[in-house]
């Protein structure tokens, strides 16, 4: 009864390529476009502060804990978000369609924000869960509905995904700024406050273009008769009230300190689990998804890409904790007598996509059929990537005899890593929703955002090691194993090009 269950509506109307009122793309690209740009407003900017507020003294107004401690929350925090993109795009598939769970993650995402305006633990701890949550129904589905808005042979497609990336790194230019001086500067709790206006700012811009997205992200009749129906979403309600309540009593367990279990070994634990589970998921596709030869090729893509998205999000994601540590500690922020916020240069990465994103959506669509096949993408990705922690391994070693390093040094990575960026992000988000079984889409975005969720979490525990290796030493090995990374996809690029029967 699987394949009779909901889905989504293939693109229709805003998606014709007749349609080009938003920069030669469909004028529903502006509604999402704008909806993206202050979630993650919202969200780069408590994420800017939150490994500095946790790791700031107590008589600072932060929490007082350990790099080790800190490392960790941040990870699985950070990829929490990402692993319930998965139950988020199969309660979409399946309950109330992508357009309500963009706008019910949402009103998540606004609530966990303002919670973490309270000071104290509890609403420390309810806040992260709350943006999780409604983070896990937002990411994955809007980028879905950006998907539905091209065919698959439509050569806008990864143009139009990099100028939607663009609406979200505008968010990511302005919430540093705006969040990161209120926070650091005047208070801790006023910044996510901020963030929290940025959200509801989202919300009523969704809303009121939500005309434009006609039929994408609308869910198909099941086809059940009205009994059977309710049936079934009575137990697809039953299955969500479960796994919140399980989350609910494991969280009060190690709250209380009744579980032997200590945040380092969580992220640890959770790691191998999300790890598990994604093979699983791929593992249950192949041998149980009723997918013919062709669907389970490109599956088999996907599964490739996905290992190559782990290795790059866990060095690049290093920018909200190894990297704010680097810029807070070893770095000398002092600009005519004023000492900016560490935070701020959470910034950088979003102008430099601001800047370039526009000139490598020239490039995609100029080149047509001649631009790098999706492969070659992801290996420039992680050879720019590695070399940005090559610079960044020579400013820890200056750094660790004593003199702080310029802010050249961090500006460099992080246009290194922003040029990896744009060639691997935007295109891999576009090739998983093109490559996806129709049946699967929002399982398989989803599944898609696991690999970003593992990364984070790898991103997080790396950070934490900073007190027991040096920064240099844990650069340096992100930087051997993402530039191995990069030379073996390089090197079996035409193979997975094969895999890939729809990819031009």
């Amino acid at each position: 009864m699987q394949n009779a269950a909901s889905t989504t509506l293939p693109p229709t109307g805003s998606g014709t390529p007749g349609d080009r009122a938003f920069f030669g793309h469909p004028r529903a690209l502006a509604t999402l476009f704008f909806t993206e740009m202050w979630e993650r407003f919202s969200y780069y900017g408590m994420r800017a502060l939150l490994i500095l507020f946790m790791t700031s003294a107590a008589a600072e107004g932060g929490l007082g804990f350990d790099n080790a401690k800190a490392g960790a929350i941040y990870g699985l925090y950070t990829a929490g978000v990402y692993l319930f993109a998965l139950p988020g795009g199969w309660l979409a598939d399946r309950l109330f369609g992508q357009q309500r769970a963009v706008l019910y993650g949402g009103v998540l995402i606004a609530c966990g924000h303002f919670t973490l305006a309270v000071p104290g633990l509890f609403t420390f701890y309810a806040g992260l869960v709350l943006i999780v949550l409604g983070t896990g129904l937002l990411k994955p589905n809007i980028s879905t509905i950006v998907g539905q808005l091209y065919s698959a042979t439509d050569e806008r497609r990864d143009a139009g995904f990099s100028i939607f990336y663009m609406g979200i790194n505008i968010g990511g230019f302005l919430a540093p700024l705006v969040c990161g001086y209120l926070g650091e500067e005047i208070d801790w709790h006023l910044g996510f406050v901020a963030a929290g206006v940025g959200m509801i700012l989202g919300l009523v811009q969704y809303v009121a273009g939500l005309k434009h997205l006609g039929r994408a992200g609308i869910m198909i009749p099941s086809g059940f008769e009205p009994a059977a129906e309710n049936r079934r979403r009575q137990q697809i309600y039953r299955r969500l009230a479960g796994g919140l309540v399980a989350m609910a009593g494991l969280a009060g367990l190690l709250a209380a300190g009744w579980l032997p279990l200590t945040v380092v070994e969580l992220a640890n634990a959770t790691l191998i689990i999300i790890a598990g589970f994604a093979i699983a998921c791929f593992a249950y596709m192949f041998a149980a998804g009723g997918l013919d030869t062709g669907e389970k090729q490109r599956l088999g893509a996907i599964a490739l890409l996905f290992v190559f998205s782990w290795i790059f999000w866990s060095g690049f994601e290093q920018g909200g904790s190894s990297f704010n540590l680097f810029a807070r500690d070893l770095t000398d922020r002092v600009i005519l007598g004023w000492e900016f916020p560490a935070s701020w240069f959470q910034f950088v990465n979003s102008a430099f996509v601001i800047l370039l994103v526009p000139v490598f959506a020239a490039l995609w669509l100029r080149l047509g059929k001649r631009q790098p096949a999706v492969p070659v993408k992801f290996a420039l990705g992680l050879l720019l990537l590695g070399a940005g922690f090559a610079v960044l391994t020579v400013g820890a070693n200056i750094a660790a005899e004593g003199t702080k390093v310029g802010l050249g040094w961090l500006v460099v990575v992080y246009l290194l890593h922003t040029c990896g960026e744009l060639c691997l992000s935007p295109v891999g988000l576009s090739t998983v929703s093109r490559l996806a079984p129709a049946r699967f889409t929002g399982q398989m975005m989803g599944l898609w955002f696991l690999s970003i969720s593992l990364g984070n979490l790898t991103a997080g525990q790396l950070a934490g090691k900073t007190e027991t290796l040096s920064m240099a030493q844990i650069f340096f090995w992100v930087f051997v194993v993402s530039s191995a990374a990069g030379i073996t996809i390089a090197l079996f690029q035409r193979p997975i090009r094969r895999l890939m029967t729809v990819d031009p």
